[in-house]
């Protein structure tokens, strides 16, 4: 019932920007909005575990991970049901898969979108 769809992936030159979409769509199996959920993007990289890049509230507050903070800016757009996860300046090292998720109802709990590649060329 509860799709998410992100967008925006693509190749970047190191210094250069994109702008991922998610797009949520439905209700949970119990039919209830996400509104006011937890939103994140997440990335992993071949080889290595999936990262907490950033994280928005249902309240506005926000959190990034320590190697993007100052260069990503998580955002969402309540109307059209979309978060963005903005990304400046954008280096090598950021070259991963992306994946928004909403916090589910039990801890460790999340609903998925599909992921969408960024890769970052020097």
């Amino acid at each position: 019932q509860l799709t998410l769809t992100e967008s925006g992936g693509g190749m970047v030159q190191a210094g250069g920007s994109l702008r991922l979409s998610c797009v949520v769509s439905g209700r949970t199996p119990t039919g209830r909005s996400v509104s006011n959920n937890d939103w994140y993007w997440f990335r992993q990289t071949s080889g290595k575990e999936r990262d907490f890049v950033a994280v928005i509230t249902g309240t506005g507050s926000t959190n990034y991970n320590d190697t993007v903070k100052g260069r990503f800016t998580i955002s969402k757009d309540n109307y059209r049901n979309t978060m963005y996860l903005q990304m400046n300046s954008l280096k090598s090292e950021d070259t991963a898969k992306y994946w928004c998720a909403v916090k589910g109802p039990v801890a460790g709990y999340y609903y998925w979108g599909q992921g969408t590649q960024v890769t970052v060329s020097s």
